[in-house]
Protein backbone atom coordinates (compact mmCIF):
# COMPACT_ATOMS: atom_id res chain seq x y z
CA UNK A 1 0.00 0.00 0.00
CA UNK A 2 1.75 3.15 -1.30
CA UNK A 3 1.28 6.69 0.30
CA UNK A 4 -1.17 7.99 -2.28
CA UNK A 5 -3.69 4.94 -1.74
CA UNK A 6 -3.28 5.51 2.08
CA UNK A 7 -4.37 9.31 1.53
CA UNK A 8 -7.28 8.38 -0.09
CA UNK A 9 -8.51 5.46 3.06
CA UNK A 10 -7.63 8.60 5.08
CA UNK A 11 -10.07 11.20 3.21
CA UNK A 12 -12.58 8.16 2.56
CA UNK A 13 -12.40 7.60 6.30
CA UNK A 14 -13.70 11.39 7.82
CA UNK A 15 -15.47 11.75 4.93
CA UNK A 16 -17.64 8.86 5.75
CA UNK A 17 -17.16 9.27 9.58
CA UNK A 18 -19.16 13.06 9.08
CA UNK A 19 -22.37 11.36 8.44
CA UNK A 20 -22.21 9.16 11.95
CA UNK A 21 -23.12 11.67 13.84
CA UNK A 22 -26.27 13.08 12.00
CA UNK A 23 -27.68 8.98 11.64
CA UNK A 24 -27.24 8.64 15.26
CA UNK A 25 -29.45 11.64 16.26
CA UNK A 26 -31.68 10.96 13.79
CA UNK A 27 -32.25 7.40 14.75
CA UNK A 28 -31.91 8.40 18.72
CA UNK A 29 -34.71 11.32 18.48
CA UNK A 30 -36.80 10.12 14.95
CA UNK A 31 -37.20 14.09 14.51
CA UNK A 32 -35.60 14.84 10.88
CA UNK A 33 -36.77 18.63 11.17
CA UNK A 34 -33.81 20.40 10.75
CA UNK A 35 -32.68 18.21 7.69
CA UNK A 36 -33.23 19.08 4.17
CA UNK A 37 -34.71 16.09 1.95
CA UNK A 38 -33.12 17.93 -1.42
CA UNK A 39 -29.67 18.03 0.19
CA UNK A 40 -29.81 14.49 1.49
CA UNK A 41 -31.42 13.38 -1.74
CA UNK A 42 -28.79 15.02 -3.79
CA UNK A 43 -25.99 13.95 -1.70
CA UNK A 44 -27.26 10.20 -1.97
CA UNK A 45 -27.04 10.41 -5.84
CA UNK A 46 -23.58 11.56 -5.64
CA UNK A 47 -22.57 8.99 -3.68
CA UNK A 48 -24.18 6.75 -5.05
CA UNK A 49 -22.33 7.76 -8.51
CA UNK A 50 -19.12 8.22 -6.92
CA UNK A 51 -19.41 3.85 -5.83
CA UNK A 52 -20.26 3.18 -9.09
CA UNK A 53 -16.81 5.14 -9.88
CA UNK A 54 -15.10 3.57 -7.28
CA UNK A 55 -15.99 0.21 -9.06
CA UNK A 56 -15.56 0.73 -12.55
CA UNK A 57 -11.96 2.19 -11.81
CA UNK A 58 -11.08 -0.66 -9.07
CA UNK A 59 -10.28 2.07 -6.44
CA UNK A 60 -11.18 0.67 -2.74
CA UNK A 61 -10.81 4.21 -1.18
CA UNK A 62 -13.41 5.49 -3.53
CA UNK A 63 -15.80 2.50 -3.03
CA UNK A 64 -15.74 1.56 0.49
CA UNK A 65 -15.88 5.38 1.62
CA UNK A 66 -18.69 6.13 -0.06
CA UNK A 67 -20.64 2.90 -0.09
CA UNK A 68 -20.43 3.24 3.80
CA UNK A 69 -21.44 6.98 3.12
CA UNK A 70 -24.25 6.52 1.03
CA UNK A 71 -25.89 3.61 3.69
CA UNK A 72 -25.55 6.28 6.01
CA UNK A 73 -27.00 9.12 4.32
CA UNK A 74 -29.72 6.88 2.96
CA UNK A 75 -30.60 6.16 6.65
CA UNK A 76 -30.79 9.55 6.97
CA UNK A 77 -32.76 10.21 3.85
CA UNK A 78 -35.31 7.32 4.64
CA UNK A 79 -35.60 9.07 8.36
CA UNK A 80 -36.56 12.36 6.94
CA UNK A 81 -39.02 10.61 4.27
CA UNK A 82 -40.31 8.68 7.15
CA UNK A 83 -41.06 11.53 9.42
CA UNK A 84 -42.25 13.53 7.06
CA UNK A 85 -44.78 11.47 5.42
CA UNK A 86 -45.59 7.96 7.27
CA UNK A 87 -45.25 9.79 10.91
CA UNK A 88 -46.51 13.40 9.96
CA UNK A 89 -43.46 15.26 11.17
CA UNK A 90 -44.24 19.12 10.54
CA UNK A 91 -41.32 21.57 9.20
CA UNK A 92 -39.74 24.08 10.86
CA UNK A 93 -40.71 27.63 9.83
CA UNK A 94 -38.47 29.23 7.77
Amino acid sequence: MDYIEILGLVAALFTTIANVPQAIKVIRTRSTKSLSAATYAMLFIGLALWTAYGIIRNDLPVLLGNVIAAALCGIILGMKLWCKYVSGEKEDAE
